[in-house]
């Protein structure tokens, strides 16, 4: 019986970066599995946020009541190019450095990123979402990037996704933050860079939600 399966699951290029940054002795890969989460729930706090898209008191982080997901939301998240726009402002990231704080005796393996947003681009403009993962520690940085090419002008969403069996495990009693880079980055193109392209990880209401979904396992000996 294997891991219980939420949702989407996380790209290959992530399960080899934790393969990479995790010591082979800590590794949960053969302790017994979960169909459930834990009946506690796991605690996430944000040891920092920094970055051009997540200004001071723009991002929020929330856990699912079942401990199958958290959620980062945005309030401020724009890149833009073309127009009067400011040179700067064609690229904008955040980088997140999470404190994962799991019941007693598991332990956890990010099973998929899910993220949207709204894209204005005009004919020749281009935009990318971009994310990058690695635990403290690691010197090895895995990322996904998504392009997206003008004419658009709709919602996003994106997703990274693997192979169920490749999945990689936090390490067992050992405490070890995790780091999730994201960016987003617009460029006008050649046919109306008189024009302003947008790309946004927000929605008309200011908020828009990134969900990471997650699995769960025992550690070894309990």
């Amino acid at each position: 019986m294997g891991p219980r399966r939420h949702g989407l699951l996380l790209g290959g290029a992530l399960a080899a970066l934790l393969t990479a940054g995790l010591p082979a002795q800590a590794s949960a890969s053969s302790s017994p599995v979960f169909d459930d989460p834990p009946p506690d729930k796991i605690v996430i706090n944000v040891a920092t946020v920094n970055g051009s898209g997540c200004p001071a008191g723009t991002t929020a982080v929330a856990v699912s009541e079942d401990n199958e997901a958290f959620t980062v939301t945005y309030s401020s998240y724009l890149a833009q190019a073309g127009g009067s726009s400011d040179p700067t402002a064609f690229r904008r990231n955040c980088q997140l450095n999470l404190v994962v704080h799991v019941p007693g005796g598991f332990t956890y393996a990010i099973a998929s990123a899910d993220y949207r947003g709204f894209a204005s681009l005009q004919p020749g403009a281009t935009g990318t979402q971009r994310a990058s993962y690695y635990f403290q520690g690691s010197s090895n940085t895995a990322a996904a990037s998504h392009p997206f090419s003008g004419p658009y002008d709709d919602n996003w969403q994106a997703t990274d996704t693997t192979d169920w069996a490749q999945l990689v495990w936090a390490p067992c009693g050992v405490q070890r933050n995790f780091n999730i880079n994201t960016e987003l980055r617009v460029t006008a193109g050649s046919a109306n860079p008189g024009k302003v392209s947008f790309m946004t990880m927000d929605s008309t209401d200011g908020e828009i939600s990134t969900v990471y979904h997650l699995a769960w396992k025992q550690c070894p000996g309990k």
